[in-house]
């Protein structure tokens, strides 16, 4: 069966860019990266979708501008003039992938299913039907399309890393350390694959072998020319629960350095404070999570927590009322008392 060609240069570096800027919110490591710019389409890239040159420019130009309304236009109006054929799969491949950079994950599963209809995709392009299954929250899905790879593939460490992020969602966390086991016999060097594996030792309470594979991850990421405030701060929850507050405090100070917007390490850097004795300290880094998050509950939680322990009712009951309206459930403080 022919298999659809792959999308352009330039289109893949735009993809690959929005994979590493953590654009899946699951509850694992998101990576950060920096900007890059707009890399040129090889000449002849798009050669093979068999356009007229006007309209070959128009499509290469919109890309260059990441004009993604104008590129899914071009192609879908090509779509329309052409009969089925091996032409039109490249046609919604294409478009599924621009598609994808322009956030329309159930338009480009679309497009991809059409495309297969006609031939079989090329694994970066099935690899990217998946995480846009997993955007859907259609994680049944993507775990097929996901697990079709790997069995095509069983030495890529990606599959069975986003397999494992899977497990891990699902609590099966034996599972989980296996397949991560696994990728990093394949490949050491992947930071997060050992943050994900710190992940899962925590969820079992087995926090030294967590401390163990977040630390590996920080060193690894270290390296980055913009290491991923993750890490740092996981480790730092791990530590929290083996009452190495200091520990963790300074870590957490680390994550905020590599990332000072990320609302989850001014939480934590919070609770760190709180549990130190620190009260007056701790509240201005749960402000600052809920300025940078306003749905992020847990930061009303221990903010109250703080209040009601300073004998500030009022303050309390308005940060507990903030809290049990972003969950949407009664609040533990509720009947608690000052400790």
């Amino acid at each position: 069966m022919l298999r659809n060609s792959r999308p352009s240069k330039l289109v893949r570096a735009l993809i690959f860019q929005v994979l590493l800027t953590g654009w899946l919110s699951l509850p694992l490591v998101a990576q950060q990266a920096p900007e890059t710019e707009a890399l040129p389409v090889s000449p002849g890239s798009l050669a093979e979708l068999q356009l007229e040159p006007s309209r070959r420019d128009e499509l290469e130009s919109a890309l260059q501008r990441r004009d993604y309304k104008r590129a899914e236009t071009i192609l879908l109006e090509e779509t329309q003039r052409v009969p089925k054929s091996v032409r039109t799969a490249r046609l919604y491949t294409l478009m599924g992938h621009i598609l994808f950079l322009d956030g329309q994950y159930l338009n480009s599963a679309i497009a991809w299913k059409k495309a297969e209809a006609i031939a079989a995709l090329d694994d970066e392009t099935r690899f990217l039907l998946a995480m846009a299954y997993l955007r859907l929250n259609r994680r049944d899905w993507g775990r097929d399309e996901l697990q079709r790879l790997s069995r095509g593939a069983p030495q890529n460490p990606l599959y069975l890393y986003w397999l494992a992020r899977l497990d891990y969602d699902a609590r099966v966390y034996a599972t989980a350390i296996s397949r991560l086991q696994r990728v990093i016999e394949l490949d050491p060097n992947m930071m997060r694959a050992y943050n994900s594996l710190g992940l899962c030792y925590d969820s079992l309470g087995r926090f030294d072998e967590a401390i163990q594979s977040f630390t590996r991850a920080i060193e690894l990421d270290r390296k980055q020319e913009h290491p991923s405030a993750w890490p740092s701060l996981n480790l730092a929850v791990s530590l929290m629960s083996l009452n190495r507050l200091d520990e963790a405090e300074t870590r957490l100070h680390e994550a905020l350095r590599y990332d000072p917007r990320l609302p989850q390490a001014h939480y934590q850097l919070g609770r760190v404070l709180e549990k130190e004795g620190k009260l007056e300290e701790a509240i201005a880094p749960l402000q600052r999570a809920i300025e940078l998050d306003p749905s992020y509950p847990e930061p009303h939680y221990t903010l109250g927590r703080i209040y009601q322990r300073q004998g500030k009712r009022e303050e309390a009951q308005e940060q507990i009322q903030k809290f049990k309206k972003l969950r949407g459930e009664p609040s533990p403080l509720q009947s608690a008392q000052p400790h």
